[in-house]
């Protein structure tokens, strides 16, 4: 039987963790490009809610869920947090104690090629940078490898140079949603003719794409912390007749906006995965609902594109 363990952050103990044996029987896991790999049609990005600032036993709760619901990739990155480096020790904390059998099961991916550390080589795209992040990385993780590590770099040149080595380049990582569609000019053809995978980031428009911003922006929303300058009040003001035109749609097909939102994303045939965050195992739940309607009529699409206009 598996010993009790307990978090030096907390006092009370840890229960053991066993994932769910039906946890591979609703994900719909695509191929990635060209490549033999899969991943889950949702993936759990990192980037917020598992850093050193928040509980640890609320991003327990959310990874343990979302492996129990067939994720199987984690998204993670040198610098994410706060504080940055924070959120990988997290996940080796959580793969020490709860995901260590299951480590073969899982897709790991870290990140780096930003700010991390002072002077020259603590940021882009140097061979020593890259190397140095890599290894931290690791060793916050507790792990000998990663599945996939990304690093800013020009698409078509970056296959280009990895195909010279013998190597594939086996995604790219954009942002996509209905309010930034920019991969739909050029990139999205250009990994079509690689045969690379796209993972997508942020298809709520940093939760734009949800009910939290229809009757205002509130007091705890990302809208209105001011040390992040990625979504601002303005672009929630701007957005928000679309926003609540896109939500009636999205009622009509049965879903929620965020629901109607990450499965639109999905439509594209390019896009192997979408990748989201959660603050809350509700939230997890809530934006898996997606995959229970991931088809749109001709109607549908139009009347989206008619709102977008």
């Amino acid at each position: 039987m598996p010993r009790t363990s307990y978090n030096k952050q907390q006092e009370a103990p840890i229960m053991p963790y066993l994932a769910s044996e039906t946890r591979y029987d609703t994900m719909t896991y695509n191929r990635t490009g060209v490549s033999g790999l899969k991943l889950p049609a949702i993936s759990l990005g990192w980037w917020y809610n598992f850093g050193g600032v928040d509980k640890l036993e609320n991003g327990r709760a959310i990874a343990r869920r979302a492996f129990d619901l067939g994720i199987t990739h984690f998204d993670l990155a040198n610098n994410y947090g706060p504080p940055p480096g924070s959120a990988e020790e997290t996940f080796g904390t959580l793969l020490k104690q709860d995901f260590h059998p299951y480590r073969d099961e899982l897709i790991i991916s870290t990140k780096a090629g930003y700010d991390m550390w002072p002077g020259p080589y603590g940021e882009w795209g140097s061979r020593k940078y890259l190397l140095a992040s890599l290894d931290a990385s690791l060793k916050r993780m507790g792990l000998d490898y990663v599945d996939i590590c990304y690093s800013p770099e020009m698409t078509r040149r970056a296959a280009q140079i990895l195909k010279q080595m013998g190597t594939p380049c086996l995604i790219h990582q954009p942002s996509y949603n209905m309010f930034d569609r920019w991969i739909e000019s050029g990139l999205t053809g250009v990994l079509t003719d690689e045969g690379i995978g796209c993972i997508v980031f942020s298809p709520l428009a940093q939760g734009q794409l949800t009910q939290r911003y229809l009757n205002g922006v509130p007091s705890d929303a990302r809208a209105s912390k001011t040390e992040r300058v990625w979504l601002t009040p303005d672009d929630v003001k701007e957005n928000l007749p679309k926003v609540k035109q896109l939500n009636e749609l999205a009622q009509t097909r049965g879903q929620s906006l965020a629901q109607m939102a990450i499965a639109w994303t999905l439509r594209n045939p390019v896009v192997t995965s979408s990748l989201i965050g959660a603050s809350s195992v509700k939230q997890l739940e809530d934006s898996l609902g997606a995959l229970n309607n991931l088809k749109f009529s001709n109607d549908e699409l139009g009347r989206i594109e008619e709102i977008l206009k």
